[in-house]
């Protein structure tokens, strides 16, 4: 019967890929004339009911570069071209990211094609230039990718824009009165995208306002509006939260039937004092044969998510949970994240338990995987077990005396097992997470860096362990699963590397151009302590390959393991969750032939979509840490810091600070020397001095200025030569408070005028004639004008911990944070001011005089330094022409 089954699914999947192919060739024929998908179905002669397998073919067929849709919805074949997804930049051009490729191909300014961030793209190669990254043009925009934006809404008296949050989106979106759902300057909103522009015309993006998230000045608005950029689920549907309070509160007896009763056991929960979903308990004892026996029992999440359920679809979704500044974004409701799934302490739980047999040389000789049901002894912490175990804290021992015989145990088991990780090559980087504490409006009231103690480091080690366990045991039973894999650096990164360490006087040793793990970590150990160490450990930090999910168990070259997978975190990760279940099968004895074919089909998507869930949590997480850090610098400004320069590239270096905050140097604002960027060794070195910055360098900084909606930071280089107080901060900030008081003024004024005007109109009515309105107006001369002028531009700068664009008065590198409109009328505003002298009879304002010049064409030019306009998206000016200006201006 089985077998029967599994021959209809297989003739089931061949007919769809048959109909298909039938479709595709359909399309491709040269009899074909463009189609809309109902006129294909007619033609084609399809039924109601597989109207949407139709559908979903067509859809997939788009995915692949196979065909296209026209914008008038018809389906033709695409043209030739590598399809791939685009990622633009604020400067115009862009990349695009090509499955099965190591490295991205550049897009050109003026070669994008009118593509959005996140359109799926096909592209054309251009020539290629030896020792060059390759290059194209995007020919076909294959599917958009983008729908929504989130930014920051301005409005106009007729219309108003949105400021994309994403500064890789170059464009403000154009949005009609109409259509703005009563938004208001300071508004954040998503805004969906009706009109993508075109950018051959410079007609920018349209869109209509779908939600109004809040104002920037609200509390919590300014990570919400983070969270919608991301598209990540903040509220679980209705439908969701009525299967989570319909899970029962405590486990019943039935639940136990068929599982192992470990609630003898002895065992902890270690986590941080703040933590509430505590989904891994650990137990460890040894035997009389000097065997460490560790236990590794993680909720037992599956048994409350059923597959298929409008939990485990919510789940599937969100993909992992996210952990923000200011919130956790669950990727279960909180009745099972915080309740029956939480391993709390004297509560039965049921559980997935990984227990380990272990010899004094860390080797794992036996082990099992079982359904159980436990009862955790006590919730402990990461500090409590670091005073036990490391500061021999006689007060804390004495509090949890029953418990201290076992932390012993679990101390040296573990320096066993990092012994063994160590002396197979796995790699450790020293990474510095940073503690954000915020007060109760979600301003930042201090940055620390995360310790990492000695009972954090116990708990890694036994959760590695279980993870390795399960991944080679399931290995072997050659049955589909999902694993986590870390694939060995490209050889391009491999090579920059190597020629890099070799100016310290190092070498790694590679074998038919592949590297092992052992090598990367001997590395680390001879520069520890060292002057380089730094500077090394962050260049071999990026050769590294990001990790993902994967069906295929390629191994893990971080951990210098061949076998991995993540079984510890199912309340967080649905990987987790989804290896639960096939764990639970194979106990259970379900692995048959529908379940392994089931399962070989899904795995694939549900390793690709949860790799991108994961690296979406980790850039919201990034921008909300890089938010909060530029407000903390805000209450900085003015003050000198040390710090190393983490980071070099052609506009300049970032420089990291002791609290983790990191800010920039922008290199034409280094004036003391003519700097060229040396990309191979990550070095700015000075042409007529010498001088030279190079990453790990200390550094002494001042901070000159923050902006929170960039989310940015900027430095300045303080030396021997320079005085901190002789070095200019950035202009403050423009409050939205002001600007709108600016446009209600300038609303007032065309009032005023329009009342004038239709005064006038009525006095000559009444008198039957064209006599103007005998209504005077005040004559203002230039000192009143400049003096008010001058108010503004100093009420701009007094405001220094605001929101929104630098008034940058006197440098156009700042142009780009400013409105086109407000710059243009800004800067007509100033220029007439400065072309005008008071009447010396009547004191109003006139045109200056200018001594020997009879006019514009034939006057002598002006004399002083030639200014560079820079671009309207860049942050500084490096053209070859600005740059040989700076240099002779010293």
């Amino acid at each position: 019967m089985a077998k029967r089954k599994k021959k209809n699914e297989q003739e089931t999947f061949m007919i769809a890929q048959d109909r298909k192919a039938m479709v595709n060739a359909f399309i491709h024929d040269d009899r074909y004339s463009p189609m809309k998908e109902k006129e294909l179905a007619v033609f084609l002669q399809v039924e109601k009911e597989d109207r949407n397998e139709l559908a979903q073919i067509l859809e997939d067929l788009i995915k692949e570069g196979q065909i296209i849709r026209n914008s008038r919805g018809r389906y033709l074949k695409s043209d030739a071209g590598i399809i791939g997804v685009f990622t633009s930049n604020s400067r115009g051009f862009g990349f695009v990211t090509v499955e099965g490729r190591d490295e991205d191909i550049y897009i050109p300014e003026g070669d994008t094609g009118n593509a959005f961030l996140g359109d799926t793209v096909a592209v054309e190669l251009k020539p290629s230039q030896a020792g060059r990254r390759e290059e194209g043009r995007i020919i076909r925009i294959v599917m958009r990718g983008m729908t929504e934006v989130v930014g920051t809404y301005e409005s106009s008296k007729t219309f108003g824009f949105v400021r994309a949050d994403n500064n890789k989106i170059p464009n403000d979106i154009f949005v009609p009165k109409e259509r703005s759902k009563g938004a208001v300057s300071g508004d954040k909103v998503v805004v969906e995208i009706t009109d993508y522009g075109d950018s051959v015309s410079g007609k920018n993006p349209e869109g209509k306002v779908r939600e109004i998230i809040g104002n920037i000045n609200d509390p919590g608005v300014d990570i919400l509006a983070i969270v919608k950029g991301y598209e990540i689920p903040s509220e679980f549907p209705e439908r969701v939260m009525n299967q989570a309070m319909r899970t029962a509160d405590e486990v019943s007896e039935a639940d136990m039937l068929g599982r192992r009763d470990l609630r003898d056991v002895q065992m902890v929960t270690i986590d941080g004092e703040e933590s509430k979903d505590l989904d891994d308990a650990v137990s460890v004892s040894v035997d009389e044969k000097g065997f460490y026996h560790l236990g590794v029992h993680i909720a037992d999440v599956a048994n409350y998510v059923q597959e298929g359920s409008a939990l485990d679809r919510e789940a599937l979704k969100r993909g992992t949970s996210v952990y923000l500044v200011d919130r956790v974004i669950p990727m279960l409701p909180h009745k099972l994240s915080n309740g029956i799934c939480s391993l709390n302490h004297g509560e039965d739980r049921l559980a997935m338990s990984c227990l380990m047999k272990i010899n004094s040389k860390g080797e794992i000789v036996d082990h099992e995987i079982v359904e159980s049901v436990i009862n955790v002894d006590e919730r402990m912490t990461y500090t409590s077990v670091g005073k036990i175990i490391v500061d021999n804290d006689e007060e804390e021992k004495e509090k949890y005396a029953a418990l201290v015989p076992m932390f012993e145990q679990m101390y040296e088991l573990a320096k066993i097992l990092k012994k063994r990780r160590s002396d197979r090559g796995s790699i450790e980087f020293d990474s510095v997470e940073a503690k954000i504490k915020l007060d109760s409006e979600g301003n930042p009231v201090s940055i620390e860096k995360e310790e990492r103690g000695p009972a954090n480091e116990l708990i890694e080690d036994f959760m590695l362990a279980a993870n390795e366990t399960v991944a080679q045991h399931f290995y072997w039973m050659s049955v589909p699963f999902v694993y986590r894999t870390h694939e060995q650096p490209s050889e391009a990164k491999i090579d920059t590397l190597t020629n890099f360490i070799r100016g310290f006087g190092y070498h790694l040793n590679i074998r038919q151009d592949e590297i092992r793990p052992m090598e990367i970590q001997k590395l680390l150990t001879k520069i520890e302590g060292s002057r380089e160490e730094s500077i090394i450990s962050r260049v071999a930090l990026r050769s590294m390959m990001q990790a993902k999910y994967t069906t295929e168990c390629v191994g893990h070259f971080g951990l210098a393991l061949q076998y991995y997978c993540h079984f510890t975190s199912p309340i967080r990760r649905y990987p987790d969750l989804q290896i639960h279940r096939i764990i639970k099968d194979s106990i259970r004895g379900r692995l048959d032939e529908k379940k392994l074919a089931h399962y070989a089909e899904i795995l694939p998507d549900v390793a690709k979509h949860c790799s991108d869930t994961e690296r979406r949590a980790d850039d919201a997480e990034r921008d909300t840490d890089k938010l909060k850090k530029a407000q903390y610098m805000e209450q900085h400004i003015g003050e000198v810091y040390e710090g190393v320069v983490s980071g070099v590239t052609a506009w300049g270096m970032f420089v990291e600070l002791d609290n983790t905050c990191e800010g920039m140097i922008r290199l034409a604002e280094l004036t003391d020397d003519y700097y060229v960027f040396d990309e191979q060794n990550f070095t700015l070195t000075g042409t007529d001095f010498g001088k030279e910055y190079r990453l790990g360098q200390k550094v002494k900084i001042k901070v000159v200025g923050a902006d929170r909606l960039e989310k940015t930071v900027d430095f300045r280089i303080v030396d021997e030569d320079t005085d901190p107080d002789d070095i200019e901060l950035k202009p403050a900030k423009k409050h939205y408070v002001l600007k709108l008081m600016e446009e209600e003024a300038a609303r007032k004024s065309e009032q005023d005028a329009l009342k004038d005007k239709e005064h006038s109109k009525a006095e000559a009515s009444k008198d039957g004639s064209n006599i103007k309105s005998t209504r005077k107006k005040k004559k203002r001369n230039l000192d009143e004008i400049s003096d008010e002028f001058e108010e503004i531009e100093d009420h701009y700068r007094s405001r220094k911990y605001t929101d929104l664009d630098d008034i940058d008065l006197e440098d156009g590198e700042d142009d780009n944070l400013m409105t086109a409109l407000e710059l243009r009328e800004h800067l007509r505003k100033k220029r007439m001011i400065e072309g005008l002298e008071p009447d010396g009879r009547t004191g109003s304002p006139r045109e200056k005089k200018r001594k020997g010049v009879k006019n514009k064409e034939n006057g002598p030019k002006e004399k002083g330094h030639k200014k560079y306009k820079v671009h309207k998206y860049k942050k500084s000016a490096t053209s070859k022409a600005a740059r040989s200006s700076q240099k002779k201006k010293r």
